[in-house]
């Protein structure tokens, strides 16, 4: 118990929150990024577009099938070598938007592919343009039907950051591992504190996802 006394000093708290802010800022902002890119070649790949449609399910399968370690190292070793500097914070941020952004292509897909054909026929025999039941009336039911998949991607999205700590991103996980680097007795504490941590991050998220199922289903 002393030892757990002596970790959670002000000092290390504070250290780890400033951590913790990292973490949750490249989640954020991976989240927001991915979630456009995903909605975007999800339904470049529903339409069926010629050749267009084909080449981007190709590179969606290639990213989904490549783990996201290499695309981490790529981001910030690689990039480099074609004239892209980079840091840290961008290539983690780079890295989670293509690999999380092709996962959620496919969510994406399959959500709007679960909607009834019927309903876009019904809207278009109203006098609505492809655009406008895509956008009105097919993707607020998609959405619905995404809910439980995106949150489950979000919360993975979140936990995956800590892969960050590799290439020296300042995040929850690296400032811990600096923090019993320097008292190897501090070893429990830090990994308790950062599964309490991640854990508040991922119920954050699970409340606001059911939030908006229940926005929805009123």
């Amino acid at each position: 118990m002393e030892t757990f006394i002596h970790a959670y000093s002000w000092v290390d708290i504070r250290f780890l929150l400033q951590g913790l802010w990292v973490t949750i800022y490249v989640s954020l902002i991976s989240i927001v990024l991915s979630f456009v890119v995903g909605l975007i070649l999800g339904l470049i790949r529903y339409m069926k577009i010629k050749y267009l449609s084909a080449i981007v399910g190709f590179i969606i399968d290639i990213i989904r099938n490549l783990p996201l370690l290499l695309i981490i190292f790529f981001t910030y070793f690689g990039l480099p070598q074609l004239g892209i500097v980079t840091n840290p914070t961008s290539a983690s941020i780079t890295a989670l938007v293509i690999f999380e952004g092709a996962m959620l292509a496919e969510i994406v897909r399959s959500g709007i592919g679960s909607v009834d054909p019927g309903q876009m026929e019904g809207a278009r025999s109203n006098g609505m343009s492809y655009s406008q039941a895509m956008y009105h009336v097919v993707m607020p039911q998609a959405l619905h039907n995404m809910i439980p998949a995106l949150l489950s991607q979000f919360v993975s999205l979140a936990k995956d950051t800590s892969l960050a700590t590799i290439i020296v991103l300042p995040e929850l996980l690296y400032h811990a591992q600096i923090i019993y680097s320097q008292n190897t007795t501090y070893l429990i504490p830090m990994y308790v504190i950062i599964a309490v941590m991640y854990f508040i991050i991922c119920f954050c998220l699970s409340q606001v996802a059911n939030y908006l199922q229940k926005k929805y289903n009123n």
